[in-house]
């Protein structure tokens, strides 16, 4: 199986049961694929081309108390960039998905010269053999081992199987030398066997620190609960891991959790504040986590954020969440969380309409398919289901669990809508268990089998177990397509009750192939895009919430690219409380902050458009920070603020 097809990271709530501390290294794939692929095929629910939304259309190009000082294109493919960090005068930039694909130029890390910043210089490309995520990062070490700069960026599987982190000598930028390429945790997850695998789990972020004497790592771990993993690099071609932790050793994780309880770690912030060395840890649906980690190899528990109820911008009891990156201020008094959300709608409610399991679940609306309330006018949908097993290209379900005599249950021909007997003004629906490829190839297999909806139900994995049993994950397109029906994302014990069974959460309990289910409805409602958060970073209460008009304004739920947040950079000047944001379609965002709250002082967006991903600031002594964003279809745009402050 094509390792595109079944690559995951943490954005999609990748939660499991079992945790190691084995560091592995870049080894060609043996015994160990076929247990890596079923972890991958469990967790798969990401876009390799489009994890972050579509970007085809675009807010109107405007400015405001911001200017441009120069770009450069770093890429001939859609969405080819990914992150981008800035050290010493010089900017590197990642590589997503799409640049390993035909008409790509590779995968790596885009090395550019901006200490001229009118006249930037690519000057080095470091190849890489996974994607590039939101892990790129730069820092100074000295230990007894090394003295320079380290880069170290996190690898996500394309058509390769590769996974971990990459440590590269970036001393002289020009020219730089591969210290430690793809290590990390190599527990291979599975209870029934704990034999480590030779090439580590993916990683989505991972950014370093460096106390004198040591340097370090903190990453994620796509595959694991225990899912903030950290390494020593004090011998940086020695990498170790040397510490697990996650949700189940914390003592508490939110009060009030975000729409889906998925809790996992998607990316983290390290800085060393009053002589201790903290990180901060967006951990999606339960907020930010706050670990001491003076003594890394036992990282220490502090305190966590609680999403406030209701939501201080939409009024829903339940926020959104999706805790996704986060920074302090200079002077650390603040914290300001991005949260990333790609579906403007929520389904409220998702109803079983009859059965003995009748009544409402959790449920919501992917952002990439046909919404329902552009389709319907009284904005829901209602019909009979029926199970489809994964619906996966090239993955054929076990003939013995289909119903019909010879069907294999495969994506290609998975069970015709026409077994359905729907009246008229229903929906064809067809329930399809999450894993094993794609959420968007699910939803082409049961659009091409004639469908009007489909259900993506979650896995045991993406339930904990049932640890979570009502956790549900939309993810995002996986592939090119041109959707043309709705599609849901639903809980695993609300999946086993729409087809009378009782939930077990292990082994294989799913019904048959061909089980028609209960009658459903569900109704979409606009709840916005993903926005900002400021928090007190010593109590982590929630000062203020700030969106762009255009992401609380249902008119803009489609036809201008995605508008939701992404990442957060604080001006580094010391009592300078601004942030900077990259805004996806809404390009980039300048918010001044404090005590009283956080309000919008500038913007810029490209006449012909921006899809802004990373941002990162450098210092230039009391003058005003360059901002250096990326754009995931052209490259690197480098930005100065011009108003107050």
């Amino acid at each position: 199986m094509n390792k595109r097809m079944i690559a995951a990271f943490a954005v999609v709530g990748l939660v499991s049961s079992v945790t190691g501390s084995a560091v592995g290294s870049q080894a060609s794939r043996t015994s160990d694929a076929t247990k890596k692929d079923q972890l991958r095929a469990l967790n798969a629910a990401v876009s390799p081309d489009d994890q972050h939304g579509e970007g085809d259309d675009h807010l109107p190009g405007s400015r405001r108390a911001m200017r441009m000082v120069s770009r450069l294109k770093l890429t001939n493919v859609r969405s080819g960039i990914t992150d981008v960090d800035v050290y010493k005068g010089f900017a590197y930039l990642g590589t997503d998905y799409a640049e390993c694909e035909e008409g790509g130029q590779g995968l790596g890390v885009h090395v550019v010269d901006v200490r001229d910043p009118q006249k930037p210089r690519k000057v080095a490309f470091i190849p890489a053999q996974g994607r590039v995520g939101e892990g790129i990062h730069v820092f100074h070490a000295e230990t007894p081992r090394f003295k320079g700069d380290l880069l170290v960026y996190s690898n996500e599987s394309c058509d390769t199987d590769f996974g971990g982190i990459s440590v590269v000598d970036v001393t002289n930028p020009r020219k730089p030398k591969m210290l430690a390429d793809g290590v990390g945790d190599t527990d291979a997850n599975d209870p029934a066997d704990p034999t480590p695998l030779e090439i580590p789990n993916d990683v989505h972020s991972v950014m370093g620190w460096s106390p004198k004497g040591h340097a370090y790592a903190v990453m994620t771990d796509n595959f694991e609960n225990l899912d903030v993993d950290i390494m020593d690099l004090t011998n940086p071609r020695q990498p170790r891991l040397i510490a697990e932790t996650g949700f189940e050793e914390w003592p508490t994780l939110g009060i009030q959790r975000g729409l889906g309880d998925e809790a996992f770690h998607h990316d983290m912030w390290v800085k060393k504040i009053n002589g201790n060395w903290l990180i901060m840890a967006s951990y999606w649906d339960a907020g930010w986590v706050k670990l001491n980690v003076n003594d890394p190899s036992n990282p220490r528990f502090i305190d966590d954020s609680d999403y406030r109820n209701p939501d201080p911008l939409t009024g829903f009891q339940i926020p959104e969440g999706n805790a996704h990156q986060g920074t302090w201020s200079s002077g650390n008094r603040f914290f300001i969380g991005t949260d990333e959300d790609f579906s403007p709608f929520r389904i409220d409610p998702f109803t079983v309409l009859d059965g003995p399991n009748a009544g409402e679940y959790a449920a919501a609306e992917f952002g990439f398919t046909v919404a329902i309330a552009d389709e319907y006018q009284d904005d829901q949908i209602s019909g009979p289901t029926i199970y489809a097993g994964t619906a996966c290209p090239a993955v054929q379900d076990d003939p013995a669990t289909v119903e019909d005599e010879g069907d294999p249950g495969t994506a290609k021909d998975i069970i015709p809508a026409d077994r359905l007997d729907a009246e008229e003004g229903e929906e064809k629906i067809a329930v399809i268990l999450r894993g094993g490829c794609f959420f968007s190839e699910k939803i082409e297999a049961a659009e091409q089998a004639g469908y009007d909806a489909a259900i993506i139900a979650n896995s045991h994995f993406g339930s904990s177990a049932g640890e979570f049993p009502d956790a549900y994950i939309c993810g995002s397109k996986g592939h090119e397509y041109d959707p043309a029906i709705n599609a849901i994302c639903i809980g695993h014990r609300a999946f086993h009750l729409m087809f009378n069974q009782e939930p077990a959460f292990e082994g294989e309990d799913e019904p048959r192939i061909g089980t028609e289910g209960a009658r459903i409805s569900a109704a979409s409602v606009f709840d916005g895009w993903g926005y900002t958060h400021l928090l007190n970073a010593n109590t982590l209460e929630e000062i203020d919430a700030y969106a762009i008009d255009e992401a609380i304004d249902r008119r803009y739920t489609s036809d201008f690219g995605a508008l939701t947040v992404h990442e957060v950079e604080t001006d580094k000047r010391r009592g300078k409380n601004l942030a900077y944001f990259s805004w996806y379609a809404g390009g980039a965002r300048v918010a001044k902050f404090g005590r009283r709250g956080m309000r919008e002082v500038g913007h810029y967006i490209h006449p012909k458009g921006n899809d802004f991903w990373g941002v990162a600031t450098r210092k230039r002594g009391k003058k005003r920070p360059l901002l250096f964003f990326s754009d995931r279809d052209y490259g690197l745009f480098i930005l100065r603020y011009t108003g107050g402050q």
